[in-house]
């Protein structure tokens, strides 16, 4: 080739790798294509990354426009990918957001795939112009459910043109849960829950931090961190666009929570794993490089800069062989901290070589509340016959707490710090309350009884527990219940505010009272009760309420969180058992 067609050919060569990458970053204000001129039959080409950060262009043919497909005056593109590696993964988990460009401008992004046990490269786009929408929408979303975004069903015209069969549709393209440190018992406890909200959960990596991490162009992958330390999880998605210091990505919700506050870091493709089932990206993560501010129907939206705080959980772990500490931040969520809470503590026990599920656990966990009371958690849980893990119900108890938290209704409780600390004890520690009964049943005010209770413990023989109860000098005279029995049956029955769900609290700081009230769950009870009516306003108990205080409460038809119960607590005694205690037994006893 001599010197002059050669030098031609490099220019030409250059000035297509100038117009490739001029489409690829899209750059500022990218040109746009609209819905309006779309067409069946036009060509087109999406961007995205099978492995190694390389953005490669896929090409594309439209098949048609499903209108009103997510919504009023939500339209969806309907396209076929072409190519060898489409046609070999289809259309891949971690693809959504693939900017989809025709004649050179940004019609939208690639967010939808046909059904499921499918390769074919079918999907949906939507539209850019419904994305760039989502920066001026409301607070909140209309719905804040797992997978916010519809299946969207094929009309039978298109169904015959793609040779589909009937009842097929589209579901958004599933959203890989990048994780790191994420052992496969949590996967199998917690796998259909997080699976619930539209995310694959796959082994991921984490990427050395670079600063290079935020220099992302449309096509490029992004990880919205929901938890971060010993344990990573990641939800990873494709850049569709860049405007400024604002990015738009996904196509569709991750979550569907509306404004959001999100940390976002750069996400690498180490490759794309092909399956029948579903092909997914195979991802790891690197450093932060923004804020995710809006998770909707039709996009994510974010901005660059420092992320978000979020919150430090603290587990220590010690187990009859030493002691093993693990750190976790996560987001704050009303809907998925509680879960992220549970997945994190989960873990951190079961990543102990020492930690066997023979063995007792004692749970003591405090959380950091700003302006309140920490809420303090304690509790001793042992393995069961069931096949769930002692682990596994720390790791409830402690989601269970959380939802109480964010479900008041009170105020938007910012949780500041959580402390978890769990000790492994020797032997199965649980014992059933068989029998119970009093040394006398017809007693005097001021008098002690002895009620001796025969507990079985679990494969071993029944030992006897004596209970000493005072009967209270101000007892009247008449027939009691004693109730002999385990901390549950009392939280949930005797008193408290657990036996009513319309009870209503003047603030998160009586709610938060209230749960560090509960009794734990390691002692054996003895409560006398009455039948005289008791008031709970708030969180405190008026006992032996007269009949004319009724009769007030009754006109002004129980006003604030004025509650009525037909019975009073006369005195409650408790021991110290070391062990779990369950069941009850109620005694009668008559007052002199």
């Amino acid at each position: 080739m001599s010197s002059a067609p050669r030098s031609l050919w490099l220019i030409v060569l250059s000035l297509l790798l100038l117009v490739s990458s001029t489409v690829v970053r899209a750059g500022d204000s990218p040109a746009l294509f609209p819905l309006s001129d779309v067409k069946p039959g036009m060509k087109g080409v999406a961007y995205t990354i099978f492995s190694g950060d390389e953005i490669e262009p896929v090409n594309l043919v439209v098949i048609g426009i499903l209108h009103n497909a997510l919504g009023p005056k939500q339209d969806v593109i309907l396209v076929q990918l072409l190519g060898d590696k489409a046609e070999t993964t289809g259309v891949a988990a971690g693809m959504s957001g693939s900017p989809v460009y025709f004649d050179g401008k940004l019609a939208g992004a690639l967010a939808l795939k046909l059904g499921m046990f499918t390769k074919d490269a079918i999907g949906g786009v939507t539209p850019i112009q419904e994305m760039l929408e989502v920066e001026n929408l409301p607070a909140s979303p209309t719905s804040a459910e797992p997978n916010a975004a519809a299946q969207v069903p094929l009309p039978d015209e298109f169904a015959r043109h793609i040779a589909a069969g009937p009842g097929e549709f589209l579901v958004p393209i599933e959203t890989p849960l990048i994780s790191t440190g994420l052992y496969p018992e949590t996967l199998a406890q917690f796998g259909k829950n997080l699976s619930a909200w539209g995310m694959t959960a796959m082994a991921g990596g984490a990427a050395p931090v670079s600063p290079d991490d935020a220099d992302i162009k449309p096509g490029d992958m992004v990880g919205m961190d929901l938890i971060r330390g010993d344990l990573s999880l990641s939800a990873g998605c494709t850049v569709t666009a860049i405007e400024g210091d604002h990015f738009w990505a996904c196509g569709h919700p991750v979550f569907g929570f509306g404004k959001v506050a999100l940390p976002v870091s750069r996400a690498h493709v180490l490759l794309t794993l092909a399956s029948s089932m579903e092909s997914t990206k195979i991802m790891s993560t690197g450093g932060t490089i923004g804020t995710l501010t809006q998770d909707r129907r039709t996009a994510v939206m974010g901005t660059f800069g420092a992320g978000p705080s979020m919150i430090p959980l603290d587990v220590t772990l010690e187990t009859l062989a030493g002691v093993k500490e693990f750190h976790f931040e996560m987001i704050e969520s009303p809907q998925l901290t509680p879960l992220l809470v549970a997945v994190a503590a989960y873990n951190g026990i079961v990543g102990s070589p020492a930690y066997g599920e023979g063995s007792t656990l004692q749970m003591n966990a405090a959380v950091e509340v700003k302006g309140h009371t920490p809420v303090k958690i304690e509790n001793l849980f042992a393995p069961t016959d069931q096949p769930i893990p002692a682990g596994m119900y720390v790791a409830i108890s402690l989601q269970s707490a959380f939802e109480r938290i964010y479900s008041n209704p009170y105020e938007i409780p910012e949780v500041q710090r959580i402390g978890l600390h769990v000790k492994e004890l020797s032997n199965h520690r649980w014992a059933m309350i068989d029998q119970a009964w009093a040394e006398k049943t017809e007693v005097h005010p001021g008098e002690t009884v002895s009620v001796k209770v025969m507990l079985r413990p679990y494969r071993g023989a029944p030992f006897l527990q004596e209970i000493p109860v005072t009967i209270p000098a101000q007892a009247t005279p008449g027939r009691l219940e004693l109730v002999v029995s385990d901390a549950q049956f009392l939280n949930r029955n005797v008193q408290s505010l657990e036996a009513s769900s319309e009870a209503q609290l003047p603030g998160l700081e009586e709610l938060i009272n209230l749960v560090n009230r509960e009794r734990p769950n390691d002692r054996l009870y003895a409560t006398l009760l009455q039948p005289a009516p008791t008031i709970l306003v708030d969180d405190k108990e008026l006992p032996n309420v007269p009949v004319s205080e009724i009769n007030i409460l009754d006109q002004r038809q129980n006003p604030g969180g004025a509650r009525l119960l037909w019975q009073s607590t006369v005195g409650e005694w408790s021991v110290e058992m070391h062990q779990v205690i369950a069941g009850q037994h109620v005694l009668a006893i008559t007052v002199k």
